[in-house]
């Protein structure tokens, strides 16, 4: 058993089973990110000693009969934005660069609670705010399949950890396109749920103890290597917690077995006016011929007749006015709070559009991204796609568009471009149909191959 490319689910089997301890799976996996870490730089805090000694009462636990998580001994790693109790949290701001929380955040304390044992965080873009890794305290990020580009942001950390063998799974957020656009770099699965599925408590560093400021469109959701592991994950830390008053008492159902016969498949090779690669557009064409061929409904996607444009610059309206009651100090010119209340009341218009459209098909493929890995970059430099440059600011856009009207949306890896990086497509679905959604990209891994390890790891 190769521990460090064992699924979420096979190791928590073994451990389980008493094949492995959990002393030697978090081994395996330290001495991966020994092996790993120096070129790549996903791991940014590393708790060898806490980690070893959680490890040691989970098998301890299991020696005495007593009963076992889901993730009982399972090691794992968060991204640098989640409040954890003993360990820093800095989302790559010097500022924060100190800062330890006085409790985990809810998300936290149920993957422990399911046995989960925290080994440290993983890099971020500075504040979230960026679609590469890159931040004063720890650097940059690089793509494992080339170290001269990025693993994208702002969960290009986890991603690049996950795709190397360093952790089985990462709980990334997503407010644009910020855990399916690194999963795609990357080559690996990633899911952006509903709208108020997960908690955002806690999500965030919060040292004066304000109030939370972001409660539209942020979403925070799990990236793994296989579709079987999503699932699992999403259900431990899905669902009301007491703590965010956002989230909706809407259970999380078993992930369905889905005949792909039985699917209506829409599909966009592109988006009005949004630039993309043309071998991202084909592989969406092929992966709809494939689905086709083996019996499912496909046609070409007639999408809401919106102007997505204007919804990526009304998200970006709104997520501005959240921050800016984040801020210590008000501007001289605060937003009307009637302003507020405009915009929620045009992207509803959205929310409903897409509803309408997902009442005649099962799910949506489309690209995540308008492009693969690029080479490391200052933001805003244009970026090269099939050779022509376009806005550093369309990066996000095809999975922004998704975080504006609140649909579950997962990348799911579909081979490589002529340059052997990965090629990332975007499954979207109903709102609270995540199980369902995640059946359908469990159908069609067989056709897209499914996660591949990089040459050389």
């Amino acid at each position: 058993m190769d521990l460090v490319v064992s699924s979420t689910i096979e190791l928590a089997a073994a451990i389980r089973d008493r094949k492995i301890s959990a002393v030697e799976a978090l081994d395996a996996h330290l001495a991966e990110i020994d092996r790993q870490n120096e070129a790549v730089n996903a791991v940014v805090t590393l708790d060898r000693e806490g980690a070893r000694a959680r490890a040691k009462k989970a098998d301890e636990a299991q020696a005495r009969g007593d009963a076992l998580g889901p993730l009982h001994g399972v090691p794992f790693t968060l991204k640098d934005t989640h409040e954890t109790l003993g360990m820093k949290t800095t989302v790559g701001f010097p500022p924060f660069a100190d800062y330890v929380a006085r409790k985990d955040s809810p998300v936290v304390l149920r993957l422990k609670a399911a046995g989960g044992v925290l080994v440290g965080k993983t890099n971020v873009a500075t504040m979230l705010a960026d679609w590469q890794s890159n931040n004063p305290l720890f650097g940059r990020t690089s793509n494992p399949w080339d170290l001269s580009r990025t693993a994208g942001g702002s969960s290009g950390g986890a991603a690049a950890a996950i795709c190397t063998g360093m952790t089985p799974f990462e709980i990334g957020t997503d407010m644009q396109d910020s855990i399916r656009l690194p999963a795609a770099f990357c080559g690996v699965y990633g899911l952006k749920p509903t709208e108020h599925r997960v908690s955002l408590a806690g999500a965030f560093p919060d040292p004066a103890g304000t109030p939370r400021s972001v409660r539209l469109m942020s979403c925070i959701g799990p990236l793994t290597r296989n579709v079987e592991d999503l699932t699992l994950i999403l259900g431990i830390i899905a669902g009301p917690d007491g703590s965010d008053t956002d989230l909706a008492p809407v259970p999380i159902e078993d992930m369905p077995e889905v005949d792909l016969k039985t699917l209506r498949i829409a599909f966009a090779p592109a988006f009005p006016g949004f630039p993309v690669a043309g071998e991202i557009r084909a592989a969406v064409e092929s992966l709809a011929e494939q689905l086709k061929s083996a019996g499912a409904t496909v046609e070409e996607a007639r999408l809401p007749t919106l102007d997505l444009h204007d919804d990526l610059t009304q998200g970006g309206a709104l997520i501005g006015m959240m921050l800016e009651a984040a801020q210590p100090e008000p501007p001289e010119e605060p937003t009307p709070v009637s302003r507020w209340f405009e915009a929620l009341a045009r992207r509803d218009q959205s929310i409903l559009a897409w509803d309408r459209f997902f009442e005649g098909c099962d799910a949506l493929l489309c690209p995540v991204a308008m492009t693969t890995a690029f080479p490391h970059c200052e933001p805003g430099t244009p970026i090269k796609v099939d050779d022509k440059e376009q806005s550093y600011w369309m990066l996000p856009a095809y999975g922004a568009v998704f975080n504006y009207s609140g649909h579950p949306a997962l990348s799911l890896p579909c081979g490589q471009d002529r340059d052997g990086l990965p090629i990332g497509l975007q499954l979207v679905g109903k709102r609270w149909s995540e199980s369902r959604l995640l059946g359908i990209a469990a159908a069609m891994a067989p056709l897209t191959g499914g996660f591949r390890r990089p040459p050389g790891y």
